[in-house]
C-alpha cells in the first residue's frame, strides 16, 4: 500500500551503537529519549469499503490544538501546543519562567477522497478521522474537529 515515515524535528547523529540500543529499546520498552517530544504521534490507517479510517494517539491534546486538512490528495494532521509556565515570588520578580512551543505533523496520501465528507473527532486522547472515498478530486479543504 504505502509507507508512513515519522517526521523528526531534531535528527540525532547515528552510529552503530545508537541503532543497536534503539532495537533493544523497541523490543524491551520505550527509551526516555524516544517520546512525542522527539518523535511524533502514532497513527493507524485502515481502508474499508467506501472510506478510510485514521486513528491518531494524541494524549493530553485539546481539540483547539488540532488542525485537520485535505489538499492535493493528502490528509494532514497538525498539532500545535503553546505552554507558559511561571514560578514567581511574592514581589512578582521572576525566579523561573519557561515557554514551550511544540508542533507535530503527519501527512497521509489518500487518493479519491471527498473532503466535504471527511469527519474528525477527538475523544479520550484519540483523534478519529473518517474520510469517504469519491471519484472527483477537490483541493484545499479544512476539516472541523469535533
Amino acid at each position: 500500500m504505502f509507507k508512513l515515515t515519522p517526521f523528526t524535528a531534531s535528527p540525532r547523529k547515528r552510529d552503530d551503537f545508537v541503532d543497536f540500543y534503539d532495537v533493544l529499546d523497541d523490543f524491551f520498552g520505550s527509551s526516555p529519549l524516544r517520546s512525542l517530544r522527539h518523535d511524533t504521534f502514532k497513527i493507524d490507517v485502515k481502508e474499508e469499503d467506501g472510506h478510510y479510517m485514521i486513528e491518531a494517539d494524541l494524549p493530553g491534546v485539546k481539540r483547539e490544538e488540532v488542525k485537520v486538512s485535505y489538499d492535493d490528495q493528502t490528509l494532514t494532521l497538525l498539532v500545535e501546543r503553546k505552554e507558559d509556565k511561571e514560578d514567581k515570588n511574592e514581589q512578582e520578580n521572576y525566579i523561573h519562567r519557561e515557554r514551550q512551543y511544540t508542533s507535530m505533523k503527519r501527512s497521509i496520501n489518500l487518493p479519491h477522497v471527498d473532503p466535504k465528507k471527511v469527519k474528525a473527532k477527538l475523544e479520550d486522547g484519540v483523534l478519529k478521522v473518517i474520510a469517504e472515498k469519491s471519484q472527483e478530486q477537490e483541493t484545499g479543504y479544512v476539516i472541523d474537529v469535533e
